[in-house]
């Protein structure tokens, strides 16, 4: 078994990107998947085989009054996250690290007159694994390219520290597994920091959908559509170029949690419905590789590239829920178009449309409401988590989600409450990745949705308190 895994992974659709190698490794580390054709029965027989160890599912872990942070990854995202940290009471930043020793010094600098003095950790593939193991750490950040994500959440999660990865936070569904049998096994959280849930519309709406304004709600879309054609190809804004790296050896849809995630808390999945099945259908691709070419006649570090069958403009993945609910997502990161997340809601009595701006609600009669009856109607739905946030918000990223979501994080972990987004909606959520690029590759055929609760969805309750009936008192830093 152990001489053929590899093989067996590849025919599975399951071959990964850090499970073949370690993490911080190069391209061989990176491949695609295959999209083999066995997928649909390795997963059936996985569901079968599986065992709840324990529900992590409104799991209350014990309360920690000062939570003793390390992170890992200190380039785009590590640098955010530590510095709303940094402004969270009871919160004390011990360690960072970075491959590269100046992103882990530039980060610590950032911390002067913070009262945080992290001890850096820098200059080798694994050194990461130093971090985790020290025994002075709560939670673990985790900030690095999403294909290393799992590999470190399981090792930190192994040395008995919570988790808080960036999305998503598995690349295959062997990786999605793992998270949940180590999360299981060990009672440590993990969360996968889906910040676009705690947008100011998107706890809108799911406040919304709990007083019933939507009825029964029985669609929801969602999309990550932006052009980062531009971010892509820079030499400079991303680590060894990963994110194109990824464009070009994955099909489907490899982002979509941003759109996801909101839809999947407004219809309750994993607490009363759960992900069934999907189909993914992608274009051609009509722009990557040929502005490869075009960098390349004059630049050659850029002709690696030009070889590559990159993934197409535009991926639409449709997922039916057990209960009969529809969601569609895309991912577009080529095209010239705005930043576009949708996130339509559409119920029996109502509906919602995020984007294109301005949001909107509906409660029929073909139209939308006036803007004073939305301004009404937000102000009656507002949730408490929103108004509590509300001025520090305005100064956070991501429309102040970046925030929200690290001090709600903070808060359950203060009060020794279930996260807001457990380990079964990150193995969820990102099952996205690989089911839908197997698709893909199978002429768009319909896939099972692994059941990552082993059928504890039926009775799971909500965990996400957006309007703060529990805990709540954390404070913000003063200075």
């Amino acid at each position: 078994m152990k001489t053929n895994r590899r093989e067996f992974l590849k025919a599975a659709g399951l071959s990964s990107l850090g499970i073949a190698g370690g993490a911080w490794a190069g391209w061989a580390a990176e491949g695609s998947i295959a999209g083999g054709a066995d997928l649909p029965g390795w997963i059936k027989k996985q569901g079968q085989t599986h065992k709840q160890r324990f529900n992590m599912s409104g799991y209350r872990a014990p309360k920690i009054p000062t939570v003793r942070v390390g992170i890992i990854g200190l380039g785009q995202r590590g640098p955010a996250h530590m510095s709303a940290m940094s402004n969270i009471e009871g919160v004390d930043v011990k360690a960072m690290c970075d491959l590269r020793p100046e992103k882990a010094e530039e980060a610590k600098r950032k911390l002067a007159g913070t009262g945080h003095d992290p001890e850096l950790y820098a200059g080798s593939a694994e050194v990461w694994k130093r971090l985790c193991e020290r025994d002075d750490l709560d939670l673990v950040i985790i900030t690095t390219p999403w294909y290393m994500h799992a590999e470190m959440a399981v090792y930190a999660m192994e040395h008995g520290r919570h988790v808080a990865s960036e999305v998503p936070a598995a690349g295959t569904l062997e990786e999605c597994w793992r998270l949940v049998e180590t999360s299981e096994r060990t009672r440590r959280h993990l969360m996968m920091m889906e910040n676009y849930a705690y947008l100011e519309f998107q706890l809108l709406t799911l406040n919304l959908a709990r007083q019933g304004f939507f009825g029964e709600v029985v669609h929801g879309e969602g999309a990550y559509n932006t052009s980062k054609m531009a971010n892509n190809f820079s030499k400079s804004l991303y680590w060894d170029m990963w994110w194109l790296k990824q464009y070009a050896r994955r099909k489907g849809n490899i982002y979509p949690t941003h759109g996801l995630g909101p839809v999947c808390q407004v219809m309750d999945i994993n607490r009363g419905d759960r992900l069934d099945f999907l189909v993914s259908v992608e274009s051609n691709d009509f722009m990557m590789r040929e502005r490869a070419r075009e960098l390349a006649e004059t630049d050659d570090f850029f002709k690696p590239f030009v070889r590559h069958d990159y993934r197409g403009n535009m991926n639409v993945t449709t997922i039916r829920t057990k209960k009969g609910r529809t969601i569609m997502l895309q991912h577009d990161a080529a095209s010239p178009s705005p930043h576009n997340l949708i996130h339509g809601i559409y119920g029996t009595s109502g509906a919602a449309l995020f984007d294109p701006p301005p949001p909107r609600l509906s409660v029929g009669q073909h139209e939308w409401v006036s803007q004073e009856e939305f301004e009404k109607l937000k102000e009656k739905y507002t949730p408490e988590l929103t108004r509590k946030m509300a001025e520090i918000s305005k100064t956070s990223g991501h429309g102040g989600s970046d925030i929200k979501i690290c001090w709600r994080l903070i808060d359950c972990l203060h009060n020794g409450l279930p996260l807001d987004q457990d380990v079964y909606d990150a193995a969820a959520w990102s099952s996205i990745v690989p089911l839908s690029e197997w698709s893909v590759r199978n002429r768009s055929n319909s896939i099972d949705v692994p059941d990552f609760t082993a059928e504890a969805w039926v009775t799971n309750k909500r965990n996400m308190d957006i309007n703060l009936e529990s805990g709540g008192n954390t404070k913000m830093v003063s200075r």
